[in-house]
């Protein structure tokens, strides 16, 4: 199969929380190494205001957890498909588009990828969630066509995309003996994507798999909402969300909201947000909750606080409790989130991504019977509560847990192989 290889062709998971770059090559890692000789690149760009510099994945966040000044933008896949992608941003004084914001950080994903392998890619396999956006066809395609364009701009001659549920599934079926019928359950950072597909050794071997591919779904919920969900629950009532004001009204929920999201945090940090949450803060019944607030604003520590979260959140998932610091902006302060309360804030979440796999199994004309393994991959399958449902309606099972942060690259690095090599 070597001599079939293309040397320019490789496989793209751009990810809400982490990317990686696959290429199949004979007796050496799937995974290209990107970043301190890691194969995943946190989806991350800061713009260094103090150094004038902008840097990408773990290099950038960590200048930003440091304290220096500027901007830092994640869950960057989130945009697409939303009115965000054609919107801009100010950065260091100017207005700097959604869209070229994608484009810096694509770029550097394939400079990346090309420096390790020492070779240009000129083809690639893009990942791609079943639903970009849910339920509306037109944002989806726009979405995808928007990738796309973005793919051609830093140089990419040919290319085209597969469900990264399915690129997970060809990934677990290069270590099958035999054949089985597999549920892929992938849950990223912003989408829950779900195939039913049969795979086998002999299978592999075709170059048109789509009749092997029983059922896909998915949602657009993922890891950021339960990070969301999290916060909302146990982090932002410190801050002072639903507490109320001397009046008896609740204290308006939006900036919480948008403290909460990844992509929205920047929000926070206008004047005008600033003077309303000053003026909110005299008629607080708990004012020190919102001078908590306003310390926050004032140090411009909304990302970090986030990080923070999602750092809780994944300890959660294999302890029942997590510490998480204020320090940032509340000197000498900190609390304990525990993993009952976020079980019980992520329950709508977890409803939801339970409903798509129930919707599965019918689509696929298959009973739970039929189904030999469920392959967990994705950063957030881990969230016990949420793989223990999933689980649970098909009881019989399987479970295989794959490279939670690698399956979907590798299995686009076949999928390249097998439509660009030759």
């Amino acid at each position: 199969m070597s001599s079939q290889i293309s040397a320019h062709a490789c496989g793209i998971d751009f990810g809400t929380s982490n990317s990686t770059v696959g290429w199949l090559r004979p007796d050496r890692p799937v995974l290209l190494t990107l970043e301190d000789g890691k194969p995943t690149l946190p989806s991350v760009v800061f713009f260094n205001a103090e150094e004038d510099s902008v840097s990408f994945g773990r290099a950038g966040l960590q200048e930003y957890l440091a304290g220096y000044e500027g901007r830092l933008m994640r869950s960057l896949k989130s945009l697409l498909g939303s009115s965000l992608i054609d919107g801009v941003t100010e950065i260091q004084g100017r207005n700097v588009r959604f869209r070229d914001l994608l484009t810096q950080f694509i770029a550097s994903l394939k400079a990346r990828a090309e420096r390790e392998g020492q070779r240009a890619f000129d083809q690639a396999v893009f990942g791609r969630p079943v639903h970009f956006v849910d339920d509306d066809r037109n944002a989806d395609q726009l979405a995808e066509d928007t990738l796309a364009a973005i793919a051609r701009e830093v140089g990419f001659k040919e290319l085209s995309f597969q469900y990264e549920p399915i690129a997970a599934a060809f990934h677990y079926e290069t270590s099958l003996a035999r054949e089985e019928v597999v549920l892929v359950a992938d849950i990223g950072g912003g989408t829950s994507d779900f195939s039913i597909v049969r795979l086998s050794p002999e299978r592999a071997k075709a170059a048109d798999r789509w009749s092997d591919v029983l059922a896909n779904d998915g949602i657009h919920t993922g890891g950021t909402d339960f990070d969301k969900q999290l916060s909302l629950a146990q982090v932002m009532p410190l801050l002072g969300h639903r507490s109320q004001l001397k009046n008896g009204r609740e204290m308006p929920s939006s900036i919480y909201f948008n403290l909460a999201t990844w992509h929205t945090i920047n929000f926070a940090y206008t004047r005008q947000v600033w003077t309303e949450q000053q003026r909110l803060q005299i008629d607080a019944a708990e004012p020190e909750r919102l001078d908590r607030l306003l310390a926050l604003i004032r140090e411009r520590a909304g990302h970090w606080l986030a990080h923070q979260v999602e750092e809780a959140k994944i300890r959660l998932s294999s302890e029942d409790t997590a510490p998480l610091s204020l320090e940032r902006f509340s000197p000498g302060e900190q609390m304990a989130l525990n993993r009952l309360d976020f079980d019980l804030s992520a329950q709508d979440l977890v409803g939801k991504i339970e409903g798509a796999v129930a919707r599965l199994l019918p689509e696929a004309g298959i009973a739970a019977s039929g189904i030999d393994t469920v392959f967990f991959t994705g950063g957030s399958s881990g969230i016990p509560v949420l793989r223990h449902r999933i689980s649970a309606l098909l009881p019989q099972v399987r479970v295989v847990e794959g490279d939670l942060f690698g399956s979907i690259g590798a299995g686009l690095a076949v999928e390249a192989a097998r439509r660009y090599g030759g």
